[in-house]
C-alpha cells in the first residue's frame, strides 16, 4: 500500500474520464497494454476491482468511485506542491487556467489579466472560451481552474460566487431604421433577428425574455460569436439582443446603435471552481483580480 504510484492513479483517472483504455492510452502516449497493466497492478495492490465495462464504456465500480475522489485530491495536492516548489526554484508563481464565454473574454478579462501579469510577470495564464456547459465540463475534469460563466450553474461539486449583473440591450445598425427608446419583445419580433446560437445559457436568457411576452423569436441567423453578430447587424442584416458591455463605445464609430429593453433583461456572471480545488497562490491572486472587474 505504501508503494502506491502516482502514475497509476493518473492512468486510472484518465481511463474513467475518457471511458476507455484506448482513449486513455492515446492521451497518456502509452500503449493500451501498458494502460491495462497499470490498472491491473493498481487493483492488485488495493485488493479491489476498480473498473468494469458497461457496454463499450469503462466505468468505475463503487470502490473505483471512492478512489477517484481521493485521486483527484491527491492530484491537486501534488500540483500545489510542485507549484510551490517552482516559486523557490525559478521565481515562477505557477499557472492558472481560466474558462469563459467569448463576450467575457473580449470585454472583461483583458484589464484583469493585464493587471495580473503586470504584478506577477512569471505567472502562466491560459484562457479557453466556450459556453457554460463546456466550461463546467472542463472544470469537472480539472482541465480548467476557474470558470467565468452565466448562471444558472448546477452541480454539488462546484463553488459558485455571483460576480456581476450584465444588462442586455437591443442593437441595430446606426444607419438603419431606428429603434424606439424602450424596446419590447413585440417590437423586435417584427424585425429580422440575429441571435446567439441555441443551446447556451445566453440564448436561453434571451428566449425566456421573449417567452414572458408569449413570443417565440424566429431569428434569420444564429451565431456563436458576438463579434460576428455585431458585424452582421452593422451591415443592416438585422437586430440583435446583446450584452451592453459588447457594444458600449462602439456607437462612436457610427456603426451600431442600441436601446434599453423593456422589460429589462440581465444575466448574472459568476466565478465557478471545484469545491475540492486547492487554492495555490496563483489561484488566489487570479480570483482576486477577477473579482475586481465587477
Amino acid at each position: 500500500m505504501r508503494n502506491l504510484k502516482l502514475d497509476q492513479l493518473q492512468t486510472f483517472t484518465e481511463v474513467i474520464a475518457r471511458g476507455s483504455f484506448s482513449a486513455a492510452a492515446e492521451r497518456l502516449q502509452l500503449s493500451q497494454p501498458a494502460v491495462s497493466l497499470q490498472i491491473r497492478d493498481l487493483e492488485k495492490r488495493l485488493g479491489v476491482r476498480l473498473v468494469e465495462r458497461v457496454g463499450k464504456r469503462a466505468t468505475p465500480t463503487a470502490a473505483g468511485e471512492e478512489l477517484l475522489n481521493h485521486a483527484r485530491q491527491i492530484e491537486e495536492t501534488v500540483s500545489a506542491a510542485v507549484d510551490s516548489m517552482a516559486v523557490h526554484a525559478s521565481g515562477a508563481l505557477g499557472r492558472v487556467r481560466i474558462g469563459c464565454g467569448a463576450t467575457a473574454c473580449i470585454y472583461l478579462l483583458p484589464p484583469a489579466l493585464r493587471d495580473l501579469k503586470r504584478r506577477f510577470p512569471t505567472l502562466e495564464i491560459t484562457v479557453r472560451t466556450g459556453d457554460t456547459g463546456d466550461v463546467l465540463k472542463s472544470l469537472e475534469e480539472n482541465a480548467l481552474d476557474i470558470g467565468l460563466v452565466t448562471l444558472p450553474v448546477s452541480g454539488r461539486m462546484f463553488e459558485v460566487t455571483p460576480l456581476m449583473k450584465d444588462a442586455f440591450v437591443a442593437v441595430t445598425a446606426a444607419d438603419g431604421e431606428p429603434l424606439p427608446k424602450l424596446v419590447t419583445p413585440a417590437v423586435l419580433a417584427k424585425r429580422p433577428l440575429v441571435l446567439y446560437e441555441a443551446g447556451g445559457n445566453t440564448r436561453r436568457v434571451v428566449n425566456e425574455w421573449f417567452a414572458r411576452a408569449e413570443i417565440a423569436p424566429t431569428p434569420v441567423m444564429d451565431l456563436g460569436n458576438v463579434e460576428a453578430i455585431k458585424e452582421l447587424v452593422g451591415a443592416g442584416l438585422g437586430c440583435a439582443v446583446l450584452p451592453e458591455i459588447a457594444v458600449r463605445g462602439r456607437t462612436a464609430r457610427g456603426r451600431l446603435d442600441y436601446r434599453s429593453l423593456s422589460p429589462k433583461l440581465n444575466r448574472t456572471l459568476a466565478l465557478v471552481m471545484r469545491r475540492d480545488k486547492v487554492l495555490t497562490k496563483a489561484l488566489r491572486e487570479a480570483l482576486a483580480a477577477l473579482r475586481r472587474i465587477a
